[in-house]
Parts: C-alpha cells; structure tokens; sequence
C-alpha cells in the first residue's frame, strides 16, 4: 500500500504543477484552448468539433477562474 500512497502523491502533484504551469504561462487563450485540445485528441478522446470546443472552453474557463482566486 505504501507504495501505491507514494505513486499517487507523485502524480497528484505532477498533476497540480502542470496545472500551475498553465495558469501562469504568459500565453493567449486561445493558444492554451488549443493546446487543451491537442492533449485530449492525443488521448484519443473522440468527441465532435462541437463538443471538443465546449469542453476546451469549460476548461479553460474553470482554469481561468482558479488562477483568478
């Protein structure tokens, strides 16, 4: 179990960094949509144009607000 705790942690916080790393990146967003979108198509998340774009900016949007707070 020790080692499970461990492997979580790590990647919760490489998680939580990557996520820092967004937020204060001095980048336009439609530069970071746009990458929101090339990390889900890699993912092989299939979802239609429309759909793509609604996710990206309700991430982008939730990202937006927590750098905000």
């Amino acid at each position: 179990m020790r080692a499970f705790d461990f492997l979580a942690t790590f990647i919760g916080g490489a998680l939580v960094g990557a996520a820092c790393g967004l937020l204060f990146a001095p980048e336009k967003g439609s530069d970071l949509r746009e990458k929101i979108a090339e990390a889900l198509r890699k993912r092989g998340i299939k979802l239609n144009r429309q759909e793509m774009s609604d996710l990206v900016d309700e991430i982008a949007e939730e990202l937006q607000a927590a750098k905000e707070e």
